[in-house]
Formats: C-alpha cells, structure tokens, sequence
C-alpha cells in the first residue's frame, strides 16, 4: 500500500523569532542609517541614482516636430490622448498645424455608450454562467471604465468622426471622471442582472426591451456629464505660415474622410511578452469597446522587432503609440524613465531579480499608460534614449516631454503601434492571419 506523505508547511510566528530579527537587524549599523534616511524622506528619494540618468539627456538623432502636449488631468483616458496625438501629428505634417488638437472628450462620451452595450452583450453571452464565474465576475467588476487601447479608438474614430479641441471641448467630468463612473457602473451591474435573470428565463422580447431601455438613460447619464456631442462644426484655424482655412458645416465623419487617408488597418500592434509564444497573433474579444469595430489584437514578438519598427517609422516622420508600465522606475516631475533610476535593494540590503517574464506571470508589472513616442537617439546604429510626448501636460518632464532610456525600453515598455510597411514580411503575415483568443485575466490584457 502507498501512503502519500504530506508536509505541513504552515508556520506561526514565534517571539523569538521576532526577538532574533531584531537582533539581526541591530547587529548592521548601517541599517539604523538607512532607517533614518528612509523614514524622514521615503524610499524614492533616499534611493534616487543620480549616475543611472547621468548619460540622459534631450538631444536625439531622429526627432519629429512638435509642440504643445494635451492633458488628460484626472482620468484614465491616455490611450484615446496618445492615439489622438498620433493623429495630431499627421495632420500638422501634412497642413502645417502643429498645434492642432482633437476633442478627447468627443469620442469619449460615444466610448462609454459603446462600451455600455457591449457589456450588455458580454452578460447576455455569459448568462448560463453562474454569476461567480470567472469571466462573469470580470465583466461585472468594471462594465464601463476609463482605460483603453489603439484598436478602441480606431473603432470609435471610423464610427463616429473626429472633432477639434473647439468644437466640444474639455468637460468638468471628462477631466475628473470618478464619481461618473461609480454611479454608471453601479447602474451597468444592476441592469446586468436584469438581462441575466429574464435571458435565464426566455423572456427574449423583453430582454430586448430593457436593452433599449437601459441604453437610453445610459445616454441620458452621458449627456449631463459630458454635453451633447457636437453634430456640424466649422473647420477654422491658421497653419504655422499664418494662412487662414476655413470649411464650414462639416460632420466629424467628413472631417475624418476628407481631411485622413483611412489607412488604420495598416497599423499592428507588436507586443513583448516573454511569458507568452513569440512570432504568435493573440486576440482580446473582452477588451473590444465597439460590436463591430475593429477587433484588439496583439503581435506578441521579441523586443528588437519593436524597436527597428519605432525606429523606421519615426525616421519617415511618423509618430508612435506606445503602452508601458509609467509607474516602475519613473520620476514624474523630472519626466525620466530610467531603468536603474533608484537603488531600492540597495537602501533595503536586499537583491530582486525578476525578469519581464516573471513580472508579467506574478502580476508584477504590464501595461499601465499609454504616450506618444516622437523621437530616437540612435548612436552607432543602436538607439540609445527615446523622446516621450505624455498627455499630463506642460507641468512634468520638460514642458511635457519624458525621455526615456533604452534599457527602460527593455524592461517595461510593452507594446508599440506600427504600420505593415516597417514590419519584416513573417510578421506581416502573422498579423493577417489568425488570432489565438487569450482570455480576460491573461497578463497581456
């Protein structure tokens, strides 16, 4: 007969065990110093490394024109303001008006009632699941949030247009977007449940009735927060040169169509995930913001190949959205990511050694923030520091700007935005086939 031996590896605490770490810890007088230094100041700034940014600085080999930076202030909005301001740039490139902006708030207020909708879809596909299900749970948590992706904004900008900053500009909601979301979310749970228990039942038609009626006050909800959006606006501005245009009575899908190429579906987003398969198109259907619209999909693939395809593409003049993980090893008001920036394990006498890929299995890090990428130094054919347009406006980094080192770019940058052209031909090919569904609590999401 075999018996399987089991360890029991639960362990109480003792008080002399906690007697003996505080001899330990009394023996090194060098950690009463750090104790002082820590408790009086913090853990960043006793641990900030001068000599880890001492190569930085603002100088770059490639850099594309810009100005003005944009501000999301108290909101998740950064993927719309990063995909917005790579719009900007093209348009400044192509009729001299860098300064131009685009109305988040626009496109934002027909987000949340996309977003709406597709969290109706999402409960009434899932409504023979049990409501502690995994991915019930994870649609129940956060039916209509803040945060985004590229592939969300393609999908609002082909549907609904684009507008000017002046055209429907910031609302006091849009800037601060808290207490909107904890009312509509908590109304978006409760009509969830509604769609489940008469889905549960067969009552289809009146399934479809309360659909429409919850999307109205949803719509109701998004007005008196954010306004109505604008339907006609008159294109008015002067280029750099000082010349006047004006186009009036336009639409924002004829803004879009007369004044963009429609060249969105050239764009891939290449992500670096070690813990997952490299040279692999993966597909995020929970993620998508729009029925319809253009599907979130990543190219998951080694680092180099997201950094030559920045590379091409800012070298032909084009700028380029990126996710990172803006919290690790940043200094906001400075506007430095630098990978060696602090010396936490040294302040603690301890060693960390978690690669990208165990950071990404344990939760430890993934794409937090999306900014703009509108310079490159390369130096000996190796790109050495990178130019960071973010959207916190003018009071952090230098008027806005970040820079940001390569080895930064390593370790917690994790996807970029760039177009077929730039790409070798295999991943080309990867992009256009198939796309592998990962599901809603995969560390790439």
């Amino acid at each position: 007969m075999i018996y399987e031996r089991r360890i029991n590896m639960a362990h109480e605490l003792t008080l002399d065990e906690i007697a003996k770490f505080q001899q330990d810890y009394q023996r090194n007088k060098q950690n009463k110093i750090a104790e002082l230094a820590v408790v009086n100041n913090g853990v960043q700034k006793v641990s900030f490394n001068s000599e880890g940014i001492r190569d930085l600085n603002r100088t770059f080999s490639i850099e594309i024109p810009t100005d003005n930076v944009t501000d999301q202030k108290q909101s998740g909005r950064c993927w719309l303001f990063a995909a917005l301001n790579v719009l900007r740039h093209k348009f400044a490139k192509q009729y001299h008006a860098k300064n131009f902006t685009f109305s988040q708030s626009y496109l934002f207020f027909w987000d949340r009632i996309e977003r709406a909708n597709i969290f109706f879809n999402h409960i009434l596909e899932t409504a023979d699941k049990p409501v502690d299900d995994r991915t019930v749970h994870f649609y129940l948590q956060a039916p209509d949030t803040d945060g985004g992706q590229w592939h969300m904004a393609i999908s609002l900008i082909r549907k609904y247009g684009l507008v000017p900053t002046y055209a429907q500009d910031e609302s006091f909601t849009a800037n601060n977007t808290a207490a909107f979301n904890q009312a509509l979310n908590m109304k978006l749970r409760e009509d969830g449940l509604v769609l489940r228990k008469l889905a549960q039942a067969g009552k289809n038609d009146e399934v479809e009735q309360k659909r429409q009626e919850f999307l109205s006050e949803v719509y109701r909800m998004a007005v008196i927060a954010f306004g109505q959006p604008v339907q006609k606006f008159d294109l008015e501005f002067k280029d750099d040169d000082g010349n006047y245009k004006l186009d009036q009575n336009l639409s924002p899908l004829d803004f879009f169509h007369n004044y963009f190429e429609d060249d969105l579906d050239d764009y891939v987003v290449l992500f670096n995930a070690p813990d997952h398969e490299y040279d692999k198109l993966y597909a995020f259907p929970f993620e998508d913001n729009v029925e319809g619209g253009s599907p979130i999909r990543f190219l998951n693939t080694n680092i180099e190949n997201l950094k030559e395809a920045a590379i091409k593409q800012l070298k032909d003049g084009e700028t380029i959205w990126f996710g990172c993980d803006v919290g690790k090893q940043s200094d906001r008001q400075k506007g430095i990511l630098a990978a060696d920036l602090y010396e936490t394990d040294t302040i603690f006498n301890i060693e960390t050694k978690l690669s990208k890929k165990e950071r990404l299995e344990t939760g430890a890090s993934g794409s937090t923030h999306a900014m703009t990428l509108v310079g490159v130094d390369v130096v000996d054919g190796k790109p050495r520091q990178w130019k960071v347009e973010n959207s916190w406006g003018t009071k952090v980094g230098e008027k806005g700007y970040f820079v940001m080192d390569d080895k930064w770019f390593n370790e917690y940058l994790f996807k970029v935005v760039v177009k077929k052209q730039y790409l070798p031909a295999k991943l080309v090919k990867i992009a256009e086939g198939k796309a592998t569904p990962v599901p809603c609590w995969d560390s790439m999401a």
